[in-house]
């Protein structure tokens, strides 16, 4: 099958910044492609070069197998990092306009915009003007505009910015909605536990160079910590890694947060530590542990948590448009 999106060696400089430097990357139709990367890393500047909204110094794009998304236009979604909708317009008036722009008109769509209203909880704004929206329900009416033609394939770009934890329950049911119904779905986001859910391929770039490009299940297997968190039942036990470093198959054991981390030596059965752990001493909980996204990312670029976050702080204030060289 014929990738949704290739890009091919693609590289793209905003004077003296290199944002994206020889990018290959293949996405599989209906998949879900999660970008991962700091601000300034180069994931809006890929996003926008897949939407043909800037071009690249060099290489090649190729979006549904056409040789840019001009091409393919009526067949795309995008929801874009910078919110905008047309403020005095009412909010059905809006949805209405954004659908015949994709090509629908007649009753039907009218009917279709009312119905993705209620379904995200909004059927009473359908009359208001979008400015007297918060900015969490302008951005839901900024993803129904997005996928309200039924595109084939759909581009979010931090879609989960500025939820409670109730809409970004909601958009993950609608993302996995669109997954469901066969859509390619590109999402940019730094909310790695979204990323973690909804994900079947996983991209992370920095410094404009991809670092991982794989299946989810893929990168859990390469990335697998081996690592079993007990927690022992009697608080003076909590925190006392002594005896579990004399279980065979420990390479070794530290305290975590809650209980204890035991690492498994090389060619150790998980299995059969579990159940010498369990038969060790009463314990309220254990459980394998799995690498999270923002240990992986960490591990394959280098540094720590702390130096992560604080590029993400410090990218911030510099982030603009763009043409004028900024990225998320």
């Amino acid at each position: 099958m014929t990738p949704a999106i290739e890009l091919n060696l693609v590289t793209k400089t905003f004077g003296s910044k290199l944002a994206v430097d020889r990018l290959d990357l293949a996405i599989p139709t209906g998949s879900v492609y999660g970008f991962i990367g700091p601000n300034g890393a180069g994931k809006t500047t890929t996003i926008r070069m897949i939407m043909s909204i800037i071009f690249p110094d060099s290489g090649r794009v190729h979006v549904l197998g056409k040789d840019s998304a001009v091409e393919s236009k009526d067949r795309i979604g995008y929801l874009p990092e910078e919110r905008g909708v047309y403020r005095k317009m009412k909010v059905g008036a809006f949805l209405n306009f954004m659908g015949r722009l994709k090509g629908l008109d007649g009753a039907g769509l009218d009917r279709k915009v009312r119905e993705f209203l209620a379904r995200v909880g909004l059927a009473e704004v359908y009359r208001k003007k979008c400015e007297e929206l918060s900015k969490g329900m302008q951005q839901k009416v900024q993803f129904i505009a997005a996928v309200l033609h039924e595109p084939d394939l759909i581009i979010l770009d931090e879609p989960f910015s500025g939820l409670d934890p109730v809409n970004r329950r909601l958009l993950r049911q609608l993302i996995e909605e669109q997954r469901a119904a066969g859509r390619t779905i590109i999402f940019s986001t730094h909310a790695m536990f979204e990323a973690e859910q909804l994900c079947t391929h996983l991209f992370m770039i920095h410094r404009g160079r991809k670092v991982l490009d794989m299946p989810m299940a893929e990168v859990w297997r390469r990335h697998d910590p081996r690592t079993i968190l007990v927690e022992p039942l009697a608080p003076d036990r909590a925190r006392d890694d002594r005896p579990w470093s004399s279980l065979r198959g420990i390479a070794a054991a530290r305290p975590a947060a809650s209980g204890i981390e035991l690492s498994l030596a090389d060619g150790a059965d998980v299995a059969d530590i579990m159940q010498e752990a369990a038969r060790l001493m009463p314990l309220r909980r254990m459980e394998l542990k799995r690498a999270n996204l923002e240990e992986i990312f960490i591990g394959l670029v280098g540094g720590d948590a702390a130096a992560l976050r604080a590029e993400h702080d410090d990218d911030q204030p510099a982030r603009t448009s763009a043409q004028s060289g900024g990225d998320a």
